[in-house]
C-alpha cells in the first residue's frame, strides 16, 4: 500500500509483508516475466525489466527466482497479461488506484468492483482520481547511506526532483521518465538502493483518523490479497498518533 503519510508512501507493514512474502514473490515474478517478454531480457538493456528486478533483490527475492521469471519470458512459457488501472475511493472518500495484471480483465473487473462494495468502497471510471496523482519515480535508501546533505547533493547531480529524509531512510523522487537514469546515477554515487520504482505520487490528500484507516486497510489488505493486483495506491494523510495505533493493532 502506497500513501501521503511520509515514509508510508511507499512503505508496507512489515508484519504483513512477511506474512506475504510468498505472495509479494508471485507478484514481483509476473512483473519481470512481462517486462522481459515486452523488451529484451537483457535487464542492462531494458529499463522496466532492469528496474523490476531491481525492486525484487530488494524485497530478498532469491536469485534463482528471478532467473526462473526471466527464462519464462524467454521460452515463451506463462500467460498474455494485460495491464488495467482501476480508480475508486474508499472510507472518507479516500482516492484509491489499483493496478492490475491479468490474463482475464472479466475476473479481475469483477474481483475488484466486489471488493470495493464488501469493504465499504466505491468503484469509480477512468479518470475518477487518478487526476489527485502524479506519476513518478522513486527511489528509496537506508539512512546508513549518509547525512540528509550528502543525499541531497547525490540526487540533484543525478538529475532528481526532491529528496524526503528522516531518521528512517531516503525518499528521492524524480519524473516517471527519468527513473532509470537517476537511479543508476544514484547507484553509482551511493551504491545499490532498497527499492526503485515507478508510483502514484498524491498530489491532493484525504485526512484520515483512526476509524477510517481500519476501515482503508481493510480494503487495501483485501486487494493486495487478489492474486490480480499487483500495487494499491491511496491519498490518505494521517497523523503519527493515528498511524502509531494502527501499527499496534
Amino acid at each position: 500500500m502506497a500513501g501521503h503519510s511520509k515514509w508510508a508512501n511507499i512503505q508496507h507493514r512489515k508484519g504483513r509483508q512477511d506474512k506475504l512474502r510468498s505472495k509479494l514473490f508471485s507478484k514481483l515474478s509476473k512483473e519481470i516475466t512481462v517486462a522481459a517478454k515486452m523488451g529484451d531480457p537483457d535487464p542492462e538493456k531494458n529499463p522496466r525489466l532492469r528496474m523490476a528486478v531491481k525492486e525484487a533483490k530488494g524485497q530478498s527475492m532469491p536469485k534463482d527466482n528471478i532467473e526462473r521469471a526471466i527464462k519464462k519470458a524467454v521460452g515463451g512459457e506463462g500467460e498474455a497479461y494485460e495491464e488495467i488501472r482501476y480508480e475508486g475511493y474508499g472510507p472518507n472518500g479516500v482516492a484509491v488506484i489499483v493496478e492490475t495484471m491479468t490474463d482475464n480483465r472479466n475476473r479481475t473487473a469483477s474481483n475488484v468492483r466486489s471488493l470495493f462494495t464488501k469493504c465499504g468502497g466505491n468503484l469509480g471510471e477512468t479518470g475518477s482520481v487518478g487526476f489527485m496523482f502524479d506519476r513518478k519515480g522513486a527511489v528509496s535508501y537506508a539512512a546508513s547511506v549518509g547525512d540528509a546533505d550528502t543525499v541531497m547533493m547525490a540526487a540533484i547531480e543525478a538529475g532528481a526532483e526532491d529528496v524526503e529524509s528522516t531518521d528512517e531512510g531516503h525518499l528521492i523522487w524524480c519524473g516517471d521518465t527519468d527513473l532509470n537514469e537517476v537511479s543508476t546515477a544514484l547507484e553509482a554515487e551511493l551504491g545499490e538502493s532498497e527499492s526503485t520504482k515507478l508510483i502514484w505520487r498524491p498530489s491532493i490528500s484525504t485526512e484520515m483518523g483512526l476509524e477510517d484507516m481500519q476501515k482503508l486497510m481493510k480494503l487495501v489488505d483485501a486487494l493486495e490479497d487478489d492474486d490480480d493486483v499487483q500495487t494499491v495506491t491511496t491519498n490518505f494523510e494521517a497523523s503519527d498518533e493515528v498511524m502509531s495505533q494502527l501499527g499496534d493493532e
